[in-house]
């Protein structure tokens, strides 16, 4: 695989990155043995894993800084998968989570690691996965499960993998790299006022993005309230609170009150924060959102790197009235489908590439701000059918998605074999009663199926 340059979107979670915030997007997932063979030992379902690496070359690569440009994406000359794919033998599964999602990836290796669990009861087996954002956005982490799940018991066979590390560009090749791409982005600024001129259907395409964009901006630039537990200074310590009912509990509330299933999802996040402010004795106040959305276009499946944008969200938490939230979030997501918001936001962010090193740097940062948002909550779908790895049948799969510094809470929620699984994703510190939380959103849940039913 030759190297490739990350995009400015890709960069910019490596930017924000600190040392108490690790941009790795990850997920915690358990598997039930089969009743007919015996269960696979670490060993095996390492070799298993490393025997399908073939289907991620970036996963064998490091990144490689450029002169006056975003880094290379380059093989990794030492690759070993061991240091990748780690061993545990616990009985919790929930303490190796937080445990692995404390601890910042090795900018010096490949961006990922997965720590297998051997030890829970009834001999099920454990996954914590996590890579860093830059590499991955969440559906191409859901679509990177084909490592190690099959759609039946009975793997497919092995392919083969006749990988050899390419050497690494040179200094002076890096430095022409980074010219030639920094030259080639200003000709392109230069060249497009012209273009449209000559081309009218661009031009009146040109306005539509224009209106896009400017919807987009004005929305983001909106600033957010910081609120006292959700938006304070964090530590790196991290806990993953778990939440899962059945898909058709949510399903069953969008088609009664005729939203989506994204907007139940809000609105249940929405009830479950209510509550949790009002016991702590904090004001239940509109909280901005941002709400992940994807770009990605039909037939990239296992693509890397990151084809998502972004939607401001104004979570009603405010609101006592279980079914007003639902119809105050899928108002305010109609809308901005309406405006083109998401569609704007991508056009912003495919600027950035375009404009200096620093100012990208700034606008990240400003973009991660705690008054650029709130808490992000992404809804994150998978398959329907039922996954296995090496004959085992996936249980559970909970998303965890990263903070940014002085974000205590991300939400994301996982659909998979006719399940929705909930993780809530907390600083340990700041909010040490998260259990409480996931708890309160299930009672929100709850709330809203019985006013369905």
């Amino acid at each position: 695989m030759s190297a490739a340059r990350l995009s400015a979107l890709d960069a910019s979670f490596l930017q924000v990155e600190s040392p108490t915030a690790h941009m790795h997007v990850g997920w915690v997932a358990s598997f039930a043995p089969s009743t007919d063979r015996p269960a696979p030992g670490f060993e095996e379902l390492r070799a298993h894993l490393e025997s399908r690496l073939c289907r991620a070359p970036r996963y064998r690569q490091r990144l490689e800084p450029v002169p006056l440009g975003e880094p290379l994406w380059v093989d990794d000359q030492d690759f070993d998968c061991s240091r990748h794919v780690r061993h545990a033998r616990t009985q919790d599964l929930s303490a190796l989570a937080d445990s692995v999602m404390s601890v910042p990836l090795d900018r010096d290796r490949p961006l990922w690691e997965m720590w297998i669990a051997t030890g829970l009861p009834d001999d099920r087996i454990g996954l914590v996965g996590k890579a860093h954002h830059c590499l991955v956005d969440g559906i191409a982490a859901v679509e990177l499960a084909s490592l190690v799940l099959d759609p039946t018991p009975e793997p497919e066979p092995g392919e083969p993998d006749g990988w050899r590390p390419r050497p690494a560009p040179g200094r002076v090749e890096r430095l022409a790299i980074g010219v030639r791409d920094r030259l080639a982005a200003q000709l392109l600024v230069l060249t497009a006022p012209a273009e449209l001129m000559l081309a009218p259907r661009r031009l009146l395409s040109a306005a539509g993005e224009a209106r896009r964009v400017g919807a987009a901006l004005a929305d983001s630039l909106r600033p957010a309230t910081p609120v006292g537990p959700l938006n304070q200074p964090t530590s790196p310590l991290r806990h993953v609170a778990l939440l899962d009912r059945p898909l058709d509990d949510l399903r069953q509330v969008k088609s009664h009150f005729q939203t989506t299933v994204n907007d139940v999802v809000l609105a249940v996040c929405a009830g479950g924060i209510r509550r949790f402010l009002e016991r702590r004795g904090q004001p239940a106040v509109p909280l901005k959102t941002m709400v992940p959305v994807s770009v990605r276009p039909d037939g990239s499946d296992g693509e890397l790197g990151n084809q998502i944008s972004f939607i401001f969200v104004d979570l009603p938490c405010h609101e006592a009235d279980p079914v007003m939230r639902l119809y105050d979030v899928h108002r305010a997501t109609s809308d901005r489908k309406r405006a083109g918001e998401s569609e704007g936001a991508d056009r912003v962010l495919r600027a950035l590439s375009y404009v200096p090193g620093p100012v990208q740097r700034a606008a990240s940062r400003m973009a991660a701000s705690e008054r650029a948002f709130n808490l992000t909550i992404s809804n994150i779908p998978g398959p329907a059918q039922p996954l296995y790895m090496l004959g085992c049948r996936l249980e559970s799969a909970y998303p965890v998605v990263p903070l940014a510094d002085r974000h205590a809470l991300s939400i994301g929620m996982h659909t998979s074999g006719g399940g929705a699984f909930f993780g809530l994703y907390a600083d340990r510190k700041a909010l040490p009663d998260s259990d409480r939380l996931a708890r309160d959103s299930d009672e929100s849940i709850d709330e809203l199926v019985e006013l369905a039913a």
